[in-house]
């Protein structure tokens, strides 16, 4: 079964890239570096509220809002956002210089395997967002974290 769903997730992954290509074709490095860049910061803007109200307790509980920024982070997350890294953005400028390595577009297998993982754990966030439980939010929260990270130390630049 696990089996079948990290092949489904991997092969909807493929899918939404190849539909997208024709899009990338037409639109601008520069653009498609924005749009990421966009993407990935309105989404940390989403896991600081849940990190605010469930694991530092710095902001007040509020179960709607915490479930409303995993709805987000899951949503983002199965978006194809693959699909903006496209040839040509290695290098350049959206918002701010890009900081994904070279290594990113060399090591497609591995890039995957991350990929497919930080899906599986923004899924089981929104899950569990939705039931409330605190203790359950703050754990898969960390997942949430170690799946980002995972990326971050080996395939994103040092500011």
């Amino acid at each position: 079964m696990r089996k079948s769903l990290k092949h489904l997730s991997v092969s909807l992954a493929a899918l939404a890239l190849a539909a997208s290509a024709s899009a990338q074709a037409q639109t601008k490095p520069e653009d498609l570096i924005k749009y990421r860049q966009s993407g990935y910061s309105f989404m940390a803007w989403n896991m600081g509220k849940i990190k605010a109200q469930v694991v530092e307790g710095t902001a007040p509980y509020n179960k709607d809002q915490v479930a409303a920024a995993a709805n987000l982070i899951a949503a983002t997350a199965n978006s194809g956002m693959g699909a903006l890294y496209a040839p040509g953005t290695d290098k350049g400028k959206g918002w701010k210089e890009t900081r994904v390595k070279s290594d990113f577009f060399k090591e497609q297998d591995e890039v995957g395997k991350i990929a497919v993982n930080f899906v599986q754990q923004a899924n089981k966030l929104q899950q569990v967002a939705v039931s409330g439980d605190q203790a359950a939010i703050k754990t898969q929260f960390g997942e949430v974290g170690k799946a980002c990270k995972a990326c971050h130390d080996k395939y994103r630049l040092e500011e």
